[in-house]
């Protein structure tokens, strides 16, 4: 079905090239949601992408590896000495 919801101002181009019968099957896919092929494209590459992406935000664990990812997070902090004197340093990178 159509959204309604309100969506940004698009200013950007994304020209792609497709087959004959790709470019149908969309144009069904999009005619059976009620809206344009655009929109159907974006709104498969949106999807797409976040799935993609939150494979990089979410993990799972069994339980046992739950709990030592828990008690490692719950640890004390404990110093480096090395690490601190590193981040005290000017950067190379600087001028």
């Amino acid at each position: 079905m159509a959204t309604t919801k309100a969506r940004p101002k698009r200013s950007e181009r994304l020209n792609l090239r497709t087959t004959q019968a790709d470019k149908r099957l969309f144009e069904t896919a999009a005619s059976r949601q009620d809206i344009n092929v655009s929109e159907f494209v974006l709104e498969s590459a949106r999807t797409r992408a976040e799935d993609i992406l939150s494979e990089e935000r979410h993990f799972a664990l069994s339980p046992d590896r739950w709990k030592a990812f828990v008690s490692a997070l719950d640890r004390p902090v404990q110093p480096k000495p090395r690490l601190r004197r590193l981040l005290s340093e000017p950067s190379v990178l600087e001028p």
